[in-house]
This record gives structure tokens, C-alpha cells and sequence, in this order.
């Protein structure tokens, strides 16, 4: 599926846009500052019902009106979808899904699967635990439809356990959660690691290819010791986890680490082999998605030429285009898209970003 019609109203300095894309390529062209990035995060935003640089609706909405609104028309096969968003100043959200209500997120993600490669994409790499669980259940929520209904209720759980710790003075009061808990526990460390087991070759072919110096290898460690009981951990750990007020060990501290040469990537890759390792893992997952549901996945590319030398942007380009995904990428000077040969491409198109306003050049 793929984004064909796109209008911003009021999203940061994008006033009034509509858009016809195409369903390859799409370039933005502009300064700093002009609004390339902003469209990637409407778009984004269009497909999450969320920001991936701020939580704050006020600072997304311009600053002279009280609420903006998004609208995407999407395209498949013989199908076509209508979606619409709108959120206010007071943090209401309308959204719409070919014309109806009561619509939930997740059945908006469903529709649009998307990859962000940006500048501040490298926590996934050097950032806490909690990014990379989020890399590996992007992917299962699109895999497996079950598996949103047991992380939704496994955060519900651990909120109310969290909750009772400074209620309850005896483990007797806790045991009915702790028995639930361990039930989805086991559920969604079987998820993430069957997923993990199938997605380690594809990325490390796909490391291979742009890191062929490095041997880069990943495991999934699902947040307590592999062969213990996690109902009879949770039971040892009350007190401990009673005076520090939250549950200490669990699958909401799991991890998927990467290490290059056998080391910890983030200790001895340099920045610009970090971002072409990002690019791999969020490449790697996505063609994996498009290979095993035969769906579309968009992705969108902030910053293309940045810390990335011609050749890569090159190997980038390749990988992008074999795939036949939807892509946006955004640059400074259409001097720095050579490497994706967009100008060979008469499906491509090309827009010109300046104080807000886009312009479609080709």
C-alpha cells in the first residue's frame, strides 16, 4: 500500500499542503529549516498518532491556530483507503478511517507500515533497552495480529502490579496479578524470540553488505534468566521490588544487542558506521515485512547525505530501489541525491521545500 495524496494543514510551518506522491521515490529539496523534515514527521504522525521528535501536540500545531489536520490517501492494488487525523491544543484526536469514527491507532499503523532512518535514529544502537524493544515489536505487531492484544494487556498488568507494590504488605495480596503476568510474560518472550531467531540472518546479510569489514552479530535477551521460572522470580522478588516501588525484572527489560567483531557496537563503531548499520537493521526488518506479508513499507530517509560517503549512499540507493518500497528522502541540495540516479527515474518525484511551502519540480 502506498501513500498517493497527502494534505498537512497547520503542522508546524506547514500551512496549507497537498501533495500527489509517487509510489517509488519521492525527494525534498530545501534548507535547513525550510520544512523537509516537518513533512516526514506529518507523515509519520499520519501512521502513528504520534511525533518522532516531540510528545507535545502544542509545539507540532502552528503557532496562530488550535489544532492541526492530516489526510493521506492510500492506494492498493484495487483498493483504496482514506485516512484522516486531526489533534488539538487541549490534546483531543479525531481520527478517520474511510470516513469513520472510533477508530483506534493501531488500526491506522496497521495500514502504514513505516521506517524512519533520521540523524537521531542511532539510540537504537547507542540508546537504552527500550529502543530496541520497540525495533522488535514494530515488527511483531505487523507479523502477528495476536500480538498487540497481549502487549497491550502485559503493560496493563505491570501498571497495576507497579500500583499495588505500595499498597499491598504480604506477596499473597500481589499473587493473582503475578500469576497473569507470567502467563503473558511467557507469551511475549516466545514472540520476540521466535522473531528475533528469524529476522538474525537478514540482518546479518544485510550488515554484510554495506559493513562487509565488520562481522556483525545480534541476540535477544528477554529481560531474566533463560531457564528460570519467572513466576517463582517474581515471587522472590517482592520485597525488593516493594521498596523500590516497580517490578524490577521482566519482558518490559528485555533487549536485542549488537555486537560488531564481538564487541558492543556502540564502543568501537564510529558514527558514520553506526548510521549505516541503523540504515541496515530498519532496511533489514522492513524487506523482511514486504517478503514474508507481501505488503508495502514506506520509508523515510531524513538527512540522506549525512555522515554517509558516496559509495554507501550508493548501496543505499540499491537496496531502496530493489526492495520497490514508497521512499521520501529529504536533502539540502539536489547535488546530494546523484547516488539515488533519481533524475533516471521518470516515476520519481521532486519536490522544492522553502519556509513551508512545497513545490513539485518534477
Amino acid at each position: 500500500m502506498s501513500l498517493s495524496r497527502l494534505i498537512i494543514n497547520h503542522f508546524r510551518n506547514l500551512a496549507n499542503v497537498d501533495l500527489e506522491l509517487s509510489e517509488g521515490f519521492n525527494f525534498l529539496v530545501g534548507a535547513n529549516g525550510s520544512g523537509k523534515t516537518s513533512l516526514l514527521e506529518a507523515i509519520f504522525y499520519l501512521g502513528h498518532g504520534r511525533s518522532f521528535k516531540s510528545h507535545i501536540s502544542n509545539r507540532i500545531i502552528h503557532y496562530d491556530h488550535d489544532r492541526f489536520t492530516l489526510f493521506g490517501q492510500l492506494d492498493e492494488e484495487k483498493h483504496r483507503w482514506s485516512v484522516g487525523l486531526q489533534k488539538t491544543r487541549q490534546g483531543d484526536t479525531t481520527l478517520k478511517i474511510n470516513g469513520e469514527d472510533g477508530k483506534k491507532i493501531s488500526d491506522l499503523a496497521q495500514l502504514l507500515p513505516m521506517q524512519v532512518l533520521t540523524p537521531e535514529g542511532l539510540t537504537l544502537l547507542n540508546g537504552g533497552p527500550a529502543y530496541r524493544r520497540a525495533f522488535l515489536d514494530w515488527g511483531l505487531f505487523h507479523q502477528h495480529s495476536e500480538f498487540y492484544r497481549h502487549w497491550a494487556n502485559l503493560k496493563r498488568l505491570l501498571k497495576q502490579r507497579n500500583a499495588a507494590l505500595s499498597q499491598v504488605r504480604h506477596y499473597a495480596e500481589l499473587k493473582g496479578w503475578d500469576i497473569e503476568l507470567a502467563k503473558l510474560a511467557k507469551i511475549i518472550s516466545e514472540l520476540r524470540s521466535d522473531y528475533a531467531d528469524a529476522l538474525r540472518p537478514e540482518i546479518e546479510r544485510t550488515c554484510q553488505f554495506f559493513l562487509p569489514e565488520l562481522e556483525v552479530s545480534v541476540s535477544f535477551h528477554q529481560g531474566w534468566e533463560k531457564e528460570s521460572d519467572y513466576a517463582e522470580i517474581l515471587a522472590n522478588s517482592f520485597e525488593r521490588d516493594r521498596n523500590v516501588g516497580y517490578t524490577m525484572v521482566g519482558p518490559q527489560k528485555a533487549d536485542f544487542r549488537f555486537r560488531a567483531n564481538g564487541l558492543p557496537v556502540e564502543d568501537v563503531l564510529s558514527r558514520g558506521q553506526l548510521k549505516l548499520l541503523m540504515c541496515a537493521l530498519r532496511l533489514a526488518q522492513g524487506e523482511y515485512l514486504i517478503r514474508q506479508k507481501q505488503r508495502q513499507c514506506l520509508f523515510l530517509i531524513d538527512d540522506f547525505a549525512s555522515e554517509l560517503d558516496p559509495t554507501k549512499r550508493e548501496l543505499l540507493a540499491h537496496r531502496l530501489r530493489q526492495s520497490q518500497s514508497q521512499v521520501f528522502v529529504t536533502a539540502i541540495t539536489q547535488d546530494q541525491l546523484q547516488q539515488m540516479h533519481w533524475q533516471e527515474k521518470t516515476d520519481d518525484r521532486l519536490f522544492r521545500v522553502e519556509n513551508g511551502i512545497i513545490t513539485s519540480i518534477v
